[in-house]
């Protein structure tokens, strides 16, 4: 018996740290990665991840199940993924209301500005150039990658994707894992600026509501399609890009969270009143009084800080983790 309630605790403890990792991972400029670098799970979190492979394979052809579990830390992950999920959809909703809401708006962009500018200070700190035509070239790619944001952020929702296709948001959810999986890296971010984070986090609202309950159920199994095949097949090839090409990398993703930041700025005039958030055409302007321009600017200071005490916390976590590996 206390073995089993052993278990029980230690299957809900998982579950909410999945909880705060997918909660994490809805928010842009938070890292999922982060959240279980802090929770002192992500080193078991990636192997187990990395586990789906040719042995995986052998054991289910010659059905050695209880091998298999073993070997792919079943138990963990199915808590983990139960948590992940249940904070993503919970989550979503609160998002999705505060968006839809006018007077939670301009509050919720500085929240989601403050994380993604704290986060691309610290991904700027990471970057480590070795020479002098290093450092250019890391300039020059941060450079592209904040125009190319940049860009996408101007493009309004029917030139983006108000219409979105089975492919297109496949790649999204592809491209968007391999970031909420690494720490300090956002991949609601990466959904944001790829004009699909408005169309997924509307997805758990349809469902609840009973509304477009066919094309969000598609929606929702394509985008995790390509979250699956991408964590399987080419989490390798970014882990690769970090290991070899780390400071080219690292720029290109701070270029692509400081493009993002024109399309969060907290003071936009709504010109769609009567369309849904992910359609609607915003106008950004300058807040003409103090009393306006208030609660945003402190949303901004304090999801900033959040953000920078959750990377030290990361950090410290990860320090004492090699210092106890040092002395054993």
């Amino acid at each position: 018996m206390p073995e089993k309630n052993q278990s029980f605790t230690s299957d809900l403890y998982n579950f909410l740290r999945g909880l705060c990792m997918g909660c994490a991972d809805v928010v842009p400029g938070v890292s999922g990665g982060t959240v279980a670098l802090i929770l002192g799970i992500y080193e078991r979190f990636v192997t187990a991840i990395s586990h789906v492979d040719g042995s995986l394979l052998s054991l289910v052809r010659e059905r050695e199940w209880k091998k298999l579990v073993e070997h792919l830390d079943l138990r963990f992950l199915v808590a983990l993924g139960s948590g992940i999920v249940s904070g993503v959809v919970a989550t979503s909703l609160l998002i999705y209301q505060l968006l839809e809401v006018p007077a939670a708006r301009a509050v919720t962009f500085g929240v989601f500005s403050g994380m993604i500018l704290a986060s691309a200070i610290l991904v700027a700190r990471l970057i480590r150039r070795a020479t002098q035509l290093h450092a250019t070239r890391c300039i020059c790619v941060g450079i592209i990658g904040a125009a190319f944001a940049y860009w996408v952020s101007t493009l309004q929702p029917n030139d983006a994707a108000s219409e979105l296709s089975h492919f297109y948001t496949f790649v999204c959810g592809s491209i968007a894992i391999c970031a909420m999986v690494l720490p300090g890296i956002s991949g609601a971010l990466l959904l944001l600026v790829l004009g699909i984070y408005g169309h997924l986090t509307e997805v758990p609202h349809n469902l609840l509501h009973g509304e477009h309950v066919t094309e969000s159920i598609v929606t929702t199994i394509v985008f995790g399609a390509g979250c699956l095949i991408s964590l399987i097949l080419f989490s390798k090839v970014l882990r690769w890009l970090l290991s070899s090409h780390h400071a080219t990398t690292m720029a290109l993703l701070c270029g692509f969270m400081v493009g993002a930041l024109r399309k969060l700025w907290p003071f936009q005039d709504d010109q769609t009143l009567a369309k849904p958030f992910k359609e609607k055409v915003f106008e950004a302007y300058l807040p003409t009084t103090v009393s306006e321009a208030v609660a945003p600017i402190i949303a901004i200071l304090l999801a900033a800080a959040f953000v920078f005490a959750v990377h030290y916390l990361a950090q410290r976590n990860h320090d004492s983790l090699v210092q106890r590996e040092e002395q054993s």
